[in-house]
């Protein structure tokens, strides 16, 4: 009796998957996240006189003020200036480099000697994976699927007549 609406539901539920496979994946192509991709090492030189253009309220420009890391990646320091810097937990002597794994995707501000603000922002989110985009399609295309069930129930309800019919045969 009920083989009629649950053929109806899984097709349903099959049309809001694709559905959502379209939906994510273009904004996936279209929208190249910069979390898309696996952690790597990412490195900041300080320029010789760097310190001397801060004290001067020269500003900065080979520097960003912010960066958008990835949950695993190496940030390295150099410093090729001729004072000791700071990056918030990180101490970096003159003429040597010092490196900080992201491990937790979250938002920093760090104190930071190199910079005209004083400040660092670190972004750290977590990388986009296969099970992240399965997931995405999953938790957009069941709901979706269902709804779409629902509404085609309300629309074009299964008319009993059809539903003995089927049973006879």
């Amino acid at each position: 009796m009920y083989k009629n609406t649950i053929i109806r539901f899984l097709i349903c539920t099959f049309l809001g998957i694709v559905i959502a496979i379209g939906i994510n994946e273009f904004s996936f192509i279209f929208l190249k996240s910069e979390t898309a991709r696996g952690p790597k090492l990412i490195e900041i030189t300080i320029p010789l006189g760097t310190a001397q253009k801060i004290n001067t309220g020269e500003k900065i420009d080979q520097i960003p003020a912010s960066m958008i890391f990835i949950s695993g990646d190496t940030l390295k320091i150099t410093n090729n200036d001729t004072v000791d810097h700071r990056l918030g937990p990180m101490y970096i002597p003159s003429g040597s480099s010092a490196s900080l794994l992201l491990g937790t995707a979250n938002n920093f501000i760090y104190q930071c000697s190199f910079q005209n603000s004083q400040q660092f922002g670190l972004d750290v989110q977590e990388g986009v994976t296969s099970f992240t985009r399965i997931y995405g399609i999953l938790i957009a295309g069941l709901p979706l699927g269902i709804m779409l069930g629902i509404y085609s129930i309300v629309i074009w309800p299964i008319s009993k007549s059809r539903q003995a019919g089927n049973n006879v045969q």
